[in-house]
């Protein structure tokens, strides 16, 4: 992938035109003399194919955490603003986006704006961020922008203490989706149980290789949710077992199922959970969050 090169110490005067990424600024952390901010868990919702529920499984996830007791934030990355539309953040509304806030005009709690779910909210996208290669691709920090400006998420007069921060990627392997990965502690990937699902996912694993190498070696992949899973239809029990075979125990055991009630939920501009609590979308994304909470206790009690 182009866009991840090594990280020379310095520019080498013979090829001015190649701007490296630069590290943050470690000036830029909360200040240890304070009392420590809670550091949310960030992940990243990813997949370059489109179509395989990473939208769907950012606002559903992230309401279900919310149920059961955790702060969470969305972060939209996708220009097409789907996550926070089906949120029920209309567009004249989005003031503040994370254009703004990746440019660099703004902090990110400036762009976050609550849902109708308690303990929920959104920093909203729009169109903008179309543009943002072009806008920063020159910059050598164009890689941490999301980074940095996660780093002091806790911090300051609006202090909301996120303990998560799920960041819905756009469907393709961008400088957007670059720094999503750069920024998060582990990626979350939506696989639709179809025919080229592995083969997607061999390319994504190979850029998380690349991110890990060059950018943050701290990432991992959290899990492999299998979504739209029709138990009718012999493909869709063909791909969980070839993905669980080749992926092992980082799929999780939650299958998220074909369901109507999942579509219909964002023309209402609500999560399938307020839309449908009793549908069996609901209930899935209820044990995928808990799923993701014991993962996480026993990655912290590994550590």
């Amino acid at each position: 992938m182009s866009d991840i090169p090594e990280n020379p110490p310095e520019q080498r005067a013979s090829a001015p035109q190649v701007i490296p990424f630069a590290k943050p600024d470690s000036a830029s952390d909360p200040s240890p003399a304070k009392a420590a901010p809670i550091r949310p868990r960030i992940l990243a919702v990813a997949n370059q194919k489109g179509g395989v529920g990473k939208t769907t499984t950012a606002i559903n996830l992230g309401t279900a955490l919310a149920a059961i007791g955790e702060t969470v934030l969305i972060v939209d990355l996708d220009p097409q603003g789907n996550a926070s539309t089906g949120l029920g953040i209309e567009r004249r509304a989005r003031h503040t986006s994370t254009y703004d806030v990746l440019t660099g005009g703004v902090p990110m709690r400036n762009a976050i704006v609550p849902t109708a779910v308690p303990r929920l909210h959104i920093a909203p996208s729009t169109m903008d961020l179309s543009g943002l290669e072009l806008e920063i691709g020159q910059a050598r920090d164009r890689a941490f922008r999301l980074r940095t400006s996660l780093l002091a998420l806790n911090t300051g007069e609006r202090q909301a203490d996120f303990t998560y921060v799920l960041v819905d990627c756009p469907p393709s392997l961008n400088l957007i989706t670059i720094n999503a990965m750069a920024a998060a502690n582990a990626i979350l990937v939506p696989l639709q149980c179809e025919f080229f699902a592995l083969e997607g996912l061999s390319q994504l694993l190979q850029t998380v290789e690349q991110v890990k190498t060059s950018l943050n070696p701290q990432l991992s992949i959290h899990g492999i949710v299998l979504t739209m899973f029709d138990a009718r239809n012999n493909l869709s029990n063909q791909v969980v077992a070839d993905v669980r075979q080749f992926m092992g125990s980082k799929v999780y055991e939650t299958v998220i199922p074909r369901n109507v009630r999942v579509s219909e939920a964002p023309s209402y501009g609500k999560p399938v959970l307020v839309y449908d609590l009793k549908c069996v979308g609901s209930e899935a994304y209820l044990r995928l969050a808990t799923e993701i909470i014991q993962r996480e206790r026993e990655l912290k009690a590994a550590g």
